[in-house]
């Protein structure tokens, strides 16, 4: 037997150790149920400073995270949350969506879609690494026309689709990373009222 395959399948084996041991280090870091959430402060869609502490521990506070603005899942996500703000907003819920893209991808994504509530620019995935969301740092770009105007919405960072729940007393409530994008908000707002 030569030695070439036996170093091969050693290869195949360690890169395969490696890949599953990674993805098992970035969930172990994720923020646990009953954990403080953790506090942070990112420009909002309107290029303002948006801080945790002004909003935690007054209404229930929903954190998703997202890939990226104008596409297919995001945007599904985002128009569910979108339908559902009127109810959500009734019961002292407050949603806010994170994805890497900028403050302007974000503009962008509100007015093509009509979204009526707040967007966060993780450009850096910092606020991603606070709640360990896996995510990852490479160039990317979307290519959309609004309004008949043609926009390219750069990002440096794409985050891993997941959600929170953040409680009035401002504990993580709910830890949710295999989202089904069509159907969050409605999972969201059940979640809630067995919360209460």
């Amino acid at each position: 037997m030569s030695r070439l395959p036996f170093a091969a399948l050693f290869f195949v084996c360690f890169s395969s150790a490696a890949v599953l041991y990674a993805k098992e280090a970035a969930t172990a870091d994720a923020i646990r149920v009953g954990s403080d959430a953790p506090k942070f402060s990112v420009k909002d869609d309107a290029g303002k400073d948006w801080e945790s502490a002004d909003h935690y521990g007054k209404k229930f506070v929903v954190v998703y995270f997202y890939p990226a603005d104008m596409t297919g899942g995001c945007t599904a996500q985002a128009c569910q949350y979108r339908d559902d703000m009127s109810d959500l907003k009734a019961g002292d819920i407050e949603v806010v969506g994170v994805s890497g893209d900028t403050v302007e991808n974000h503009q962008a994504f509100k007015k093509a879609y009509g979204l009526n509530y707040t967007l966060l620019a993780d450009v850096d995935g910092k606020v991603a690494t606070a709640f360990g969301v896996p995510h990852t740092k490479a160039a990317k770009e979307v290519r959309k026309s609004i309004d008949g105007i043609d926009f390219v919405l750069k990002r440096d960072v794409t985050i891993k689709r997941w959600t929170f729940v953040i409680d009035k007393a401002g504990k993580i409530a709910s830890v949710d990373n295999k989202v089904n994008a069509k159907m969050d908000s409605a999972k969201i707002a059940k979640l809630i009222d067995g919360l209460r």
